[in-house]
């Protein structure tokens, strides 16, 4: 068995202009004094990188490192969270999604896909730059305006989809496959790869791509009502990503998964802060130990009551109480007798 490394920490939601937020040398330290070892980079925030740099020069990565690795963290992946969503935007989101975006490309919504194709591919060169191997992403989504089926969709509707969406990301995912890094897909509501079922029907249709992986959260499956332990057991062998973040569903008689257009602080299932939630952590670790995870622990902070800082704070020491040292032997090696062929033998009387 593996053990898991961290605790690490997801930056996206810290960044901001006030110290020590606003650069990747003081936000690292900040890390460091609260306990993690680790810090996985959103891409797209300049306040850390400059990704295309990245990915076009080996000096720039090391001088990246060292820069983190002086603050007594490490890199554990980097995220393109926003530009994968541009991967694959339906027409009915164009508007909404258009700020993820540079000014040069919204509103012209091919060049934007374009845009964000190789906003991927600068990602897996910078990867390997780095010396990582997987990396964090979304999906986009074409079908999701479609995910309560009223009218009922066109027959092939969802085939179709799946295709198209798959013969976006082969290029990329090849890319990445070049560059000796896991694409980790994050399986998320209001994308088209939002559970198991739509995970492996895109995965099918890439023809299997062995770079097509999985970024686990528990969270989200909280709020889907869906089995986030038995996902563990069908899906281990493409986690190779995890973000630890808690979540809770309290349903009501009146509202339910779909949260009534409500805000945050008043939906049935809502995110909280490590520890506040629902989540059954020590089962998740206990499985990812099983399954042999040796990837990173980072703690993405999503909470709508808890402030950022105090979340922050009280991840560190959550994720390192709760991650597993497996052990190098049997509970009952000291019954053994050793290895003896004629003794087995004679046991099962042959």
């Amino acid at each position: 068995m593996k053990n898991i490394k961290g605790p690490a920490i997801f930056l996206t939601q810290f960044m901001s202009d006030e110290p020590p937020f606003n650069n990747l040398k003081s936000i690292c330290k900040w890390a460091a004094s609260l306990g993690y070892v680790g810090v996985q980079i959103p891409t797209w925030d300049g306040r850390c990188m400059d990704l295309k740099k990245a990915s076009e020069s080996k000096e720039y990565c090391d001088e990246l490192k060292e820069t983190v690795e002086s603050c007594g963290v490490q890199i554990t992946e980097l995220s393109t969270h926003l530009q994968g969503q541009l991967v694959a935007v339906h027409p009915a989101y164009n508007e909404m999604f258009d700020g993820f975006a540079p000014k040069s490309v919204q509103g012209k919504p091919k060049e934007r896909t374009a845009w964000a194709v190789d906003q991927l591919r600068y990602a897996a060169k910078a990867s390997k730059n780095l010396g990582l191997n997987a990396h964090v992403t979304f999906s986009g989504a074409l079908m999701w305006h479609t995910v309560y089926p009223w009218p009922q969709r066109p027959a092939g509707l969802v085939d179709d989809g799946f295709k198209e969406l798959a013969r976006r990301w082969l290029p990329i995912l090849n890319t990445f496959d070049k560059n000796g890094v896991d694409l980790c897909y994050e399986i998320h509501p209001g994308e088209d790869l939002h559970d198991g079922i739509t995970f492996e029907r895109f995965w099918e249709a890439t023809g299997k791509h062995e770079r097509c992986n999985i970024l686990y959260d528990p969270s989200h499956f909280v709020l889907q009502q869906l089995d986030y332990l038995q996902y563990l057991d069908f899906y281990h062998s493409f986690i190779k990503m995890f973000h630890v973040k808690d979540a809770e569903f309290n349903s009501t008689g009146r509202s339910g998964v779909y949260g009534g257009y409500q805000g945050w602080v008043d939906r049935p299932g809502r995110f909280r802060s490590l520890g506040d939630g629902q989540v059954d952590f020590k089962s998740i670790f206990s499985k990812l130990a099983q399954y042999d995870y040796d990837g990173w622990a980072v703690l993405e902070w999503e909470c709508c009551i808890k402030h950022p800082e105090q979340g922050a704070a009280e991840g560190a020491p959550f994720i390192k109480n709760h991650m597993i040292q497996v052990t190098e032997k049997a509970f009952d090696d000291f019954a053994s007798t050793g290895k003896n062929a004629k003794l087995n033998k004679k046991i099962l009387g042959i």
